[in-house]
């Protein structure tokens, strides 16, 4: 069971913090703005989340590249191997 910090429990934001939030927000941007807003959050977390597959991908593929050149390197034989062999 995962434990929070007595002092860091209370300091998140609980319902109605989370009420006296949304009304301050309704308050600032009014009705029409935060569709508009809630719009642009959506495409900044889309391209955040995008990125990061991005930078999955890039990483598997090095990863793979490696294991391959690894595999590469074994496989060639060295000069010890040649003078054993006669």
């Amino acid at each position: 069971m995962i434990q929070i910090d007595p002092v860091i429990a209370l300091a998140l934001p609980g319902g109605p913090e989370m009420i006296i939030i949304l009304v301050i927000v309704l308050l600032l941007f009014g009705g029409t703005k935060i569709p508009q807003l809630m719009k642009g959050i959506g495409k900044g977390v889309g391209e955040f989340q995008s990125g990061l597959r991005h930078g999955k991908k890039m990483l598997d593929e090095a990863m793979d590249d490696a294991a391959k050149d690894s595999d590469k390197e074994e496989r060639k034989p060295s000069l010890d191997d040649k003078k054993d062999t006669s």
